[in-house]
């Protein structure tokens, strides 16, 4: 099995220690790739070559259309490779194909996007106040961006970073999750081929508390942007400090989906379940937090969890699985571990709760869909993010008590609200403190909207015009064009 390397300065090399690591498939913990093991060494060579290509190189002063063209060739390949690509992905991950599919579909049109609005963002004039005086804004690539990105949607993740950066003409280094790093590995491939020059885009393999640590504190980088748990984004803020670099964090989110009695039941119901149960629930916006008005809660719970029941678990290349496995032991076990939490402090399983008995998953990371209800605000099952296949179930009895459960959580990523009444349904998105707002559906996002949280969910957005600001410096440009003695010092 060949050992996939790092890109680093334009060449593709191994871990400066010559570590590696097995990369495994989660359906059935089959090795499927050997990659470089990278460290804070690897990283900190990567910063320099990135820091010299912004400095010295052309890319950061190459015409905004011009690297708007090489953005979407870089589209133009993730399409010609979407197959590769989604397999690589659900090998990876664990997720259907299909998503897989999906997924390669948005970070296409996340590239395009981002080529599109290449050289369109050129500043603006000012009408000075001052006679004879010009004065405009115009905005400037940050510099040398370093990027970290989650396991969950690893290439998906690292489109809403890697797009809008080449964009802006930054140089970059990425660290992908150090246990999903095949699809990223291939887009920096596919990126050298559509004529990325060498330094602007490196790629280091490896663990978090080492070349992430490095990426965060390293006073040579202008940028962090960390999607991943909100313990990490506390600590890569913190060595951020190191020099005041600009932030960019993702933390996740504990996310509320509010029923009301007159929403269409039926399609309340199975978007409850398309909001939690695609990739076995590890989504950061994943509805989990089922919030339901009192006179329909039994009724739908019940039709809830007689739908759950039947949700097929599998391989994600069989075409009849609906569902994957979870990604790691590790995570397995920290899910298990949440529901039992949950138990203990009084909420009542409805189904799931455990491993599926089926003989052919034994060898998978699997947990069956679960239900939790008599749910309360105060319990850690509802306030802490599970990331897994689970569904917390809380009831309320007026919009106002609605309101309250869904804004009770330190996260505020995105929400939903299910109702015929349009009042209603915006008296609620207008009080809900979250980045996001759904209002009859769940789980929508694409290129053209920002994508960023309230509260603990994070600081800045990525996507949208916004996800492009991201990655540039605002300037002040003055220019006197008759410039005359003050004559205020040194009178004779």
């Amino acid at each position: 099995m060949n050992i996939q390397k790092q890109l680093i300065g334009g060449k593709w090399v191994l871990s400066s220690s010559n570590e590696t690591r097995e990369i495994i498939n989660p359906f059935n913990q089959e090795i499927i790739a050997e990659v470089a093991e990278g460290n804070a060494e690897d990283a900190k060579q990567a910063i320099q070559a990135a820091r010299e290509a912004f400095d010295k190189g052309e890319w950061s002063r190459t015409l905004a259309t011009e690297r708007g063209k090489l953005v979407r060739k870089i589209a133009s390949l993730i399409e010609r490779d979407k197959e590769e690509l989604a397999r690589l992905e659900s090998l990876d991950t664990g997720k259907t194909v299909d998503e897989s599919r999906d997924d390669m579909d948005g970070i296409a049109d996340v590239f395009h996007y981002y080529a599109d609005l290449a050289g369109k963002n050129k500043g603006e004039m000012i009408d000075s106040p001052i006679p004879n005086t010009i004065s405009k804004i115009v905005r400037e690539p940050v510099g040398v961006c370093a990027q970290i990105t989650p396991w969950n949607y690893p290439l998906l993740q690292a489109s809403w970073k890697l797009a809008p950066a080449l964009a802006a003409g930054n140089t970059l280094v990425m660290k992908p999750s150090e246990i999903t790093p095949l699809t990223t590995i291939k887009v920096f491939e596919l990126m050298e081929e559509a004529g990325i020059p060498a330094g602007v885009t490196n790629l280091v393999l490896g663990a978090g508390s080492s070349v992430g640590d490095e990426l965060s504190k390293n006073t040579a980088v202008d940028l962090i942007s960390f999607t991943g748990g909100i313990e990490t984004g506390k600590k890569v803020m913190q060595a951020a400090s190191s020099n005041v670099k600009k932030l960019a964090l993702e933390l996740g989110g504990k996310n509320p989906n509010i029923i009301f009695a007159d929403a269409d039941f039926e399609t309340a119901v199975d978007q409850a379940m398309n909001g939690v149960f695609f990739h076995a629930g590890q989504i950061c916006s994943a509805g989990a937090r089922l919030i339901v008005e009192e006179s329909i809660h039994d009724k739908f719970v019940d039709a809830l969890v007689k739908r759950v029941r039947n949700i097929k678990l599998g391989s994600g290349f069989d075409q009849n699985t609906e569902m994957g496995p979870l990604i790691s032991a590790e995570h397995l076990e920290k899910v298990a571990n949440y529901v039992e939490t949950g138990l203990k402090e009084g909420a009542k399983l409805a189904v799931g709760g455990g491993k599926p008995e089926d003989a052919a998953l034994k060898d998978g990371f699997f947990y069956l869909p679960t239900v939790l209800v008599d749910c309360t605000t105060d319990m850690d099952v509802v306030q802490h993010e599970g990331f897994g296949p689970v569904i917390t179930v809380e009831k309320f009895s007026t919009e106002e008590k609605a309101i309250h459960l869904a804004n009770d959580s330190v996260y505020g990523l995105s929400g939903g609200v299910w109702t015929e009444d349009i009042a209603k349904a915006e008296r609620c998105a207008a009080q809900m403190r979250m980045g996001t707002v759904w209002i009859n559906d769940f789980n929508v996002f694409f290129a053209q909207a920002p994508w960023g949280g309230y509260k603990q969910s994070g600081i800045g957005h990525e996507l949208g015009t916004k996800g492009l600001e991201e990655y540039t410096e605002t300037k002040h440009i003055y220019h006197n064009i008759d410039p005359q003695p003050m004559n205020w010092f040194g009178k004779n």
